[in-house]
Parts: structure tokens; sequence; C-alpha cells
């Protein structure tokens, strides 16, 4: 018998940090040479990464 879970449980599976497609883009950020903040709470709207040289916030959306 397969196990049946709500639509609330399998949301809070997913993770919200560290995904791939965010680990993606940090490497090719510092590629390129840019420095970067993760996961700054003090900003709103959590961003994912921030460039505080060129007072920047990247948001890495994915569909799940």
């Amino acid at each position: 018998m397969a196990d049946i879970m709500t639509r609330s449980e399998r949301m809070s599976r997913l993770r919200s940090k560290h995904t791939q497609p965010e680990k993606i883009v940090r490497k090719f950020l510092l590629e390129k040479g840019f420095r970067y903040r993760l996961d700054v709470k003090d900003l709103p709207g959590r961003p994912d990464l921030v460039l505080p040289k060129y007072k920047t916030t990247i948001f890495v959306d994915v569909c799940f």
C-alpha cells in the first residue's frame, strides 16, 4: 500500500536552500570572479545571493 501524504507534508520535504540550480549559479559567479553572500536574512524577501559590491540581489526560483 502506498504512503499517502498531504500537500503540506510534501511541501515541507522540499529543500529551500542550496538547491542544485543555486549551486550552478554560484559556481558560474565564482568562475567569473564575483563575490557574494548567501541567504542574507536582514534583507526583504531573503534573497538567495547578494552581491554587496554591486548592491544586487539574486533570487533563484525553480519549478518543482
